[in-house]
């Protein structure tokens, strides 16, 4: 239940808290005094998208805050636990708040934890139903009759579990279909993959390959500064008398010599040593190198065609021999793929018809409750139906079925048919609903479909539109009757429905200098009378119209 709102800087209100309470609370203004406005505010608070044009001219931020009671039910403690929102079980109070900003950064705030418009929208579908001026219309659309229809009958698990089944039948069937492509496509890529795979494989390129060929391919070009370099290293080092070799041989005799007079002296002996082991050992080294030094002509040119097979493989494959041996690795398993799928195709043929009897179990079991439902429906619309004045009214569930297709809420299609009239034979409902009769049929449908949803608050928005006289009684008696069990928030032209409210709101648009401001206030009961009197007569508000009023009133 919505028990506190409170809007800033939206639209023509500059700052306006009001609190509704149980019961049926009527919001009623001359036209264009911004009623919408609050409604909008409070569809906003359940996850509609609102735009940054909504703040008040003038102002770069908005915001609109609701306080709601509730009671945190199985259903609504699992999405909090999904959404992240940490919420004791015991707290009956939830405070939603969206801030706006001309910036652009709107954010939304669940218990003062920020979450996000996806999470906010699955939050309000438990705290509010509002039903609009235009809403008319989807009872015109087909559509919107099985998800009426589901509602009352409480197939959520059951819709959910077809929707399973039809997503696992409907990915077994696009595999399948895709095995299923023309035959000629399909041989055009076999024909690819296989001329891919054996010009890789006739190269045989090696992981590394092409990095120790460039090595060899500068040697080989570098050829003689390498024996120079490596003849004059291996002299310096060795092959001469003053060779770093013989430097060495030289300085360890005269070490030795030092060492007699000072023992210190031996300590260095040894590093000296082994000096001379790796100078020796270098000089070794550089003499081998240069004795292997040969130039081939020939080998320089294997290297070279090599290189070039290499770099044309890379040019097409992937820039390095890894990402060739990759896709040699795809291609492979791709080829795989296509020449076992005659295999796999009768193996998707066994899992779809499986998945196809598993989907129509689900169905089935969604199918026969509607069944059911719609024959309940049908008679509680009828029965309600009564209250606002339709009292010959024939409303009629149907429920068609093809099997041959399957969709996510399965192979039914409801249609609701109507019949205003006696003697007339019910009919498709877009066919045969005025505008009045709409109004209130939409009442009803609205009331009876969610008749197990009390704790959501229900807002009507000028619901009343069409109707008038003894009709708007009717539908007044039957908002008044559906607020014995819920909160009901009703805006209304209507003086006949409004007599009826537990509490009465007037909306008014008033000038402060050059400035328009929405405002909005309880009424007291002589307020009522006045309101309801100019509901009745209009701007020239006579005694006998207040009057009037006050027979409505103390006739609720």
């Amino acid at each position: 239940m919505l028990t506190l709102l409170k809007i800033r800087n939206i639209a023509l209100i500059d700052e306006l808290s009001v609190e509704f309470g149980s019961g049926l609370n009527l919001l009623t203004g001359e036209t264009g005094s911004g009623k919408s406005i609050i409604v909008d505010s409070l569809a906003a608070l359940t996850g509609t998208r609102v735009s940054s044009d909504l703040i008040k001219e003038g102002e770069s931020t908005a915001q609109i805050e609701g306080l709601f009671s509730i009671g945190v039910t199985d259903r609504l403690a699992a999405v909090f636990e999904e959404c992240g929102i940490d919420i004791d079980a015991d707290e009956n109070e939830l405070i939603v708040r969206r801030e706006l900003s001309q910036a652009g950064k709107n954010r939304v705030f669940v218990n003062n934890q920020l979450v996000t418009q996806g999470v906010l929208k699955q939050i309000g579908a438990f705290l509010v139903d509002i039903h609009g001026q235009g809403e008319q219309a989807s009872l015109y659309d087909v559509s919107s009759h099985v998800a009426m229809l589901d509602e009352f009958a409480g197939n959520a698990k059951l819709l959910s579990d077809v929707a399973d089944s039809y997503e696992a039948w409907a990915s077994i069937r696009s595999e399948l279909a895709s095995l299923k492509k023309d035959e000629s496509e399909k041989l055009q890529l076999l024909d690819i993959l296989r001329f891919q795979v054996d010009e890789i494989k006739r190269v045989s390129p090696q992981s590394g390959e092409d990095d120790l060929l460039e090595e060899e391919k500068r040697r080989l070009n570098n050829i003689e500064k390498l024996s120079s370099l490596s003849e004059d290293t291996y002299k310096l080092l060795y092959d001469n008398d003053d060779s770093t070799t013989s430097t060495l041989e030289r300085a360890a005799r005269k070490l030795a010599e030092l060492a007699e007079f000072d023992s210190a002296f031996n300590e260095y002996d040894e590093g000296l040593r082994s000096a001379q082991a790796v100078i020796e050992e270098l000089a070794i080294t550089t003499r081998d190198f240069r004795s292997k030094l040969e130039f081939s002509p020939e080998r320089l040119n294997e290297i070279e065609d090599r290189l070039a097979e290499l770099t044309r493989l890379k040019r097409k494959y992937g820039e390095s021999i890894e990402a060739i041996l990759e896709h040699l690795n795809s291609s492979e398993q791709r080829l795989q793929n296509i020449e076992t799928a005659e295999f796999r195709e009768e193996e998707l043929k066994r899992e779809l018809a499986a998945r196809s009897a598993k989907y129509v179990d689900a169905a089935q079991k969604l199918h026969d409750s509607r069944v059911a439902a719609g024959k309940r429906f049908s008679t509680a619309v009828e029965i309600d139906l009564k209250d606002v004045a339709l009292d010959k009214a024939k409303f009629e569930v149907r429920v068609e079925t093809d099997q041959m297709t399957f969709t996510e809420t399965g192979f039914d299609r409801v249609e609701f048919y109507f019949s205003a009239n006696p003697g007339e034979s019910p009919k498709p409902l877009a066919k045969v609903a005025s505008g009045g009769e709409a109004s209130r049929l939409m009442l009803i449908l609205k009331t009876v479909a969610r008749s197990n949803e009390a704790q959501k608050s229900a807002v009507f928005d000028e619901i009343d539109i069409g109707i008038g006289g003894r009709v708007a009684e009717a539908v007044g008696r039957k908002l008044k009757n559906l607020s014995a069990n819920q909160q009901v928030l009703c805006v209304t032209h209507q003086p006949q429905i409004a007599s009826l409210a537990d509490r009465h709101f007037v909306v008014d648009k008033d000038m402060i200098g050059k400035s328009t401001n929405v405002s909005i206030r309880e009424l007291t009961s002589v307020e009522q009378v006045e309101e309801i009197a100019r509901m009745l007569a209009g701007e020239q508000i006579t005694e006998a119209a207040r009057e009037n009023a006050r027979t409505m009133l103390a006739g609720r």
